[in-house]
């Protein structure tokens, strides 16, 4: 219990870290460094800084329903609230990590729908005018954290079978060869 406890506590810490830097950085692009009349910050050949308001999900789905940022707000605060659920019962600390991203990320998104009424997204690539949708901070971390709890679930904490000769200790019947010791 003690370390479903800790666990929990270190989920919470990275989720309010998550969205403290997707505010901050948030804040700083839009009032510090002035995007909106500085566009597009050209970085590389690849990657610009923009600024692209998002009124819908990933990739700009669902963004012509009326009320679509409440609904999404609350889509994503019940799922919020199922992953504060699953936090409290881990036990592996790589899905703390994971789900603390999440949590934060998520968060961090649903401030802005609520605030703004759409997503600010900052991050442009583009390869021979070609580009990928423009993200932040907040979907950085819900991908990474997404991919974490996929991970984790599948190859940490499962037992190795062993192999044929981890299990007998001896080498397979057919090979004939007979290792003389040194």
């Amino acid at each position: 219990m003690a370390k479903q406890s800790s666990l929990f506590k270190r989920g919470i810490l990275i989720a309010l870290a998550t969205l403290s830097l997707d505010q901050f950085h948030k804040w700083a692009m839009l009032e510090v460094v002035h995007i909106a009349e500085r566009q597009p910050i050209r970085l590389t050949p690849f990657f610009d800084l923009v600024i692209l308001w998002n009124n819908g999900i990933s990739f700009g789905m669902f963004q012509h329903y009326a009320n679509g940022r409440f609904i999404l707000s609350l889509v994503a605060l019940t799922i919020i609230f199922i992953l504060l659920l699953w936090l409290r019962k881990i036990n592996k600390s790589g899905e703390s990590f994971a789900i603390g991203l999440v949590m934060g990320g998520a968060l961090g998104n649903v401030i802005d729908r609520l605030r703004f009424g759409a997503v600010a997204d900052f991050f442009d690539f583009h390869v021979a005018g070609y580009h990928w949708p423009a993200f932040n901070v907040a979907d950085s971390a819900v991908c990474v954290g997404a991919f974490i709890l996929c991970y984790t679930s599948i190859f940490v904490g499962k037992p190795r079978k062993p192999s044929t000769t981890e299990s007998s200790g001896h080498k397979p019947s057919g090979d004939k060869h007979e290792e003389i010791p040194h």
